[in-house]
């Protein structure tokens, strides 16, 4: 026998967190594009990150900016594309981590639901 939903879980639409790096001065205006397009509720920016990866066979060191994006599930996609057409990086950083259903603050995931709700866009 499985556990009962948590409550609002069933009606409400799969929520995600974005993660994406950028250039801290690139970053405010990736914000601004994919909240102007509705694709995100919110966006925090986390200056002061230093990454270290391998590229092209060897490890560099950059400093950027954490983007932290809330958004619905269905809209992972166009959000996506729409970071690779901004982003100025070859392969710029997409991970969607998914929110649990049903926890955390209710009427926060409620707003982030109704903002980057499709039928509630402005044409």
């Amino acid at each position: 026998m499985s556990a009962p939903a948590p409550s609002g879980a069933a009606s409400e639409p799969a929520l995600r967190v974005v993660l994406c790096n950028a250039p801290p001065d690139r970053a405010e205006a990736l914000a601004r594009a994919v909240l102007d397009a509705r694709l995100a509720a919110c966006v925090n920016i986390v200056p002061g990150v230093v990454s270290l990866y391998w590229w092209k066979g060897a490890v560099c060191r950059d400093a950027e900016s954490t983007l932290l994006i809330k958004t619905r599930a269905e809209l992972v996609p166009a959000l996506t594309a729409a970071l690779r057409a901004a982003h100025p990086y070859d392969v710029p950083e997409v991970i969607a981590l998914p929110l649990a259903g049903g926890e955390g603050n209710e009427a926060y995931r409620a707003w982030v639901a109704a903002e980057t709700d499709p039928a509630g866009r402005p044409a």
